[in-house]
């Protein structure tokens, strides 16, 4: 295609087999320098060192095209911010960069979700199933997926929960997957054009329709339509996606080499306003809460190029501009930009001098080296269609997971945004760490890498992680791009400690990713808001709870009491167990316990190991002297785990006790919850009245020869895990009963929510 006379050329050679966008048969493919067209190919001069800086600001990415206002994912990576990098290491300095952080908000307390139902809706008008059926099972698995991986912090959806509105309550990160369906209802006529349609042989080959371009008013309107035909839900909370197959191109408005479409035709104008997919809502209320009738939705065109795709042999284009955009985060340092090749004049003759066969092998060397795609469920090749394209529906998933960020905490579009429109991924865009695994070089047979960086549901993705306002609000932890969050409560136990001396006890060791936020007040007023700290000290007196929004004493404007760091004095001398609770701002909470030995005088009346009060300790602490003898000290934290994994090796639980006990551990399960599962056992004595009935489901033994903490694992049987094998998640308690040498009891009772 010939380029504009105001843009520079750079030449590229091309795969033989692959012609250029308009089906030119030459070797020699020209692209501008603006659009940067990097498909199948290796770049023989440089780009203009003017490029770099000279290009026009990226429209916000909330905005308002024609009558229809989206929250749009633009498809060109020069259009982004990236945050965490130095401002000489930032390649792309000159374009419009996001607000300052304390800027992204939700001044008015508008609508997140607070629950997420999600629907898939393949709309495959033609009926020409170029949606595969292998890529529908990938997609529809990652959505079952995040479903079952709802609640688990290492989720990358937990990141949304620090994010709330006028109610005061974060938005949802506990999905449900309503399912999935087929829609083969015809087209409308187009009312678009196609900035790059399909080529006429690909056509004719197929025997299918010319392609098809739908405008962004048509999707809403057939979407609409189909929730009404077949009388489904509506209100917020439901989120409906639409995927459109390769060669249905969606545009915001009239198309054409200058418009807002899901293709692009190659020119600089086009390639800016070229998008990966957007969300909107139809709100007939017009109310800025939205109204039952409301349908939120996001659309998923086919973006993912056809690489190694059996239906179009001599049309593949990559598809890595709308998953990472070139960004390598296997690279050191990881905000490195994978590179074209740029060949040197020699080289360039060389590549000339060479054979067909030979020019075609070093093209694709160079392929491989460049920018290319990330495909971590890619079987092994070919696949059932005789292809290997599997891989390809793992860049359509990036898309909904971006979209389930931006949705759930901008729904009606009206919610957390900065000032320039960026929502909650776009301020993270093309942020992949950390990386959990896989290979970041391309393979030769799909000609993309296999790097993940979450796991849903057993399975890996590769996804852009999603921002943390926390981290821009606070400098520890400070991460402002998560892929989870953590909460993990730490502090260290003085010693030696003596009755009637004060010591410090700092909760500030801890790693609390969501550690501030937005409240608001009942007028609706914005409020800072930050994680908690509640102290129990073990020996009766009344615990501390309060905040620690820096590093201590808080001083003004944070918000007071202080209890990041607290200090306190025993009275009298013994054994403590000290308990610190945390809870983040996403309602998140969790403990740590440690015990302390006061040395001094006992408490009149009290004998051998003196300081344990009973019922003063707080969750997991000992209680239950019998006999007139002081009982022993006891706690227990089942340990942070998949259910997966602790029916597989055991639940793992840890422990600690004061001195020299014997005793036991029981598994307990509601027995309603055990009936519905066909799980027996026996029923569970010696609880609180006002607790439901449970059974005990597992045991273990414990004996030890002094005080200390350990971990054991209680094993399930088989027939008791094969049962829990087929739930997603389950509540369990651990109650810990042990005995001194006087025979005096302590009963100790915790419990956990394990996710598979």
């Amino acid at each position: 295609m010939p380029a504009p006379a105001d843009e520079g050329h750079v030449t590229i050679f091309a795969r033989p087999t692959a012609p250029s966008r308009r089906g030119a048969p030459s070797l020699v493919a020209v692209c501008t320098a603006a659009a940067r067209r990097l498909i199948l190919a290796v770049c023989l001069l440089a780009l203009p060192a003017a490029f770099m800086l000279s290009a026009p600001a990226a429209q916000a990415v909330v905005t308002k095209v024609g009558p229809i206002s989206v929250g749009l994912q633009p498809r060109v990576q020069e259009h982004y911010q990236f945050r965490g990098l130095a401002l000489e290491e930032n390649p792309f300095t000159n374009y419009l960069v996001g607000a300052e952080p304390a800027e992204y908000a939700n001044p008015s307390g508008n609508p997140v979700l607070h629950s997420s139902n999600t629907w898939a809706i393949y709309w495959d008008g033609a009926k020409n199933n170029f949606y595969h059926g292998d890529w529908m099972s990938l997609i529809d698995g990652y959505f079952a997926g995040a479903a079952q991986s709802s609640g688990s912090l290492a989720s990358i959806f937990s990141v949304d929960a620090q994010y709330t509105d006028k109610s005061n309550q974060p938005a949802s990160y506990k999905q449900s997957f309503r399912g999935a369906a087929e829609d083969t209802s015809s087209y409308p006529a187009s009312e678009c054009t196609d900035p790059a349609p399909l080529p006429t042989e690909e056509l004719e080959s197929k025997r299918v329709p010319p392609t098809t371009c739908l405008t962004s008013e048509q999707v809403a309107k057939h979407l609409e339509g189909y929730i009404k035909e077949h009388n489904l839900p509506t209100g917020l909370g439901n989120i409906y996606y639409l995927f459109t197959p390769p060669g249905v191109t969606v545009c915001l408005d009239g198309g054409g080499p200058t418009g807002h479409c899901s293709d692009y035709a190659g020119t600089g104008k086009s390639y800016e306003n070229s998008f990966c997919s957007y969300h909107a809502d139809i709100n007939p209320s017009g109310l800025s809460t939205g109204s039952s009738s409301t349908i939120v939705y996001g659309v998923i065109p086919w973006t993912a190029g056809t690489f190694k795709d059996p239906d179009f042999p001599s049309y593949q284009e990559p598809g890595w501009e709308c998953q990472d955009g070139s960004y390598n985060p296997a690279s050191k340092p990881s905000e490195q930009i994978e590179k074209e090749r740029v060949l040197s004049p020699k080289e360039e003759e060389e590549y000339k001098a060479k054979n067909a066969k030979e020019k075609d092998e070093e093209n694709e060397a160079h392929i491989l080296e460049g920018p290319h795609e990330q495909e971590p469920n890619q079987q092994t090749c070919p696949t059932s269609d005789g292809g290997c394209d599997y891989g390809l529906a793992d860049l359509i998933i990036n898309q909904v997971s971006l979209e389930q960020q931006n949705i759930v905490t901008d729904p009606l579009l009206n919610g957390w945004k900065d000032p320039n429109g960026y929502e909650n991924t776009d301020e993270c865009r093309f942020q992949f760490s950390p990386i959990l695994g896989g290979s970041a070089s391309a393979n030769s047979e799909t000609d993309a890498g296999s790097l993940y960086n979450q796991t849903l549901g057993g399975t890996d993705y590769y996804l852009n992680s999603a921002f943390n306002f926390a981290g821009e609000l606070l400098n520890y932890p400070g991460v402002p791009c998560l892929m989870g969050t953590s909460l993990d409560p730490k502090f260290t136990a003085p010693s030696p400690v003596n009755t009637d001396e004060v010591v410090a006890f700092n909760g500030t060791e801890s790693d609390i990713a969501l550690n501030a936020g937005i409240a608001y007040s009942p007028s609706g007023t914005p409020e800072a808001n930050y994680a908690t700290y509640t102290w129990n000290f073990g020996d009766g007196t009344p615990t501390v709870t309060g905040y620690a929004p820096g590093s201590p004493p808080c001083e003004a404007p944070w918000l007071t009491p202080c209890a990041g760091s607290v200090f306190h004095s025993y009275e009298y001398g013994g054994a403590y167990e000290v308990t610190l609770t945390v809870r983040d701002v996403a309602g998140d909470t969790t403990d740590v316990s440690h015990i302390i030995n006061v040395s001094g005088p006992p408490r009149p009346g009290a004998s051998g190991n003196a300081g344990n009060t009973g019922g003063a300790g707080g969750p997991g602490a000992g209680a239950g002297a019998h006999g007139g003898l002081l009982a022993p000290i006891a706690a227990e934290l089942i340990v942070p785990q998949s259910l997966r994994t602790a029916l597989r090796k055991g639940l793992v639980v840890s422990y600690s006790v004061n001195e020299q006990v014997a005793g036991h551990f029981e598994v307990l399960l509601s027995r309603a919850l055990a009936r519905k599962l066909h799980i027996s056992g026996p029923l569970a004595t010696g609880l609180a009245k006002s607790s439901p009935p449970q059974i005990v489901i597992a045991k273990a033994i414990l004996v030890t020869t002094k005080g200390g903490h350990s971990a054991l694992h209680i094993q399930f049987s088989k027939q008791t895990a094969a049962r829990l094998a087929h739930v997603h998640k389950i509540p369990l308690m651990v109650r810990l009963v042990v005995r001194n040498a006087g025979a005096s009891t302590t009963t100790v009772l915790t419990s956990a929510t394990l996710t598979a």
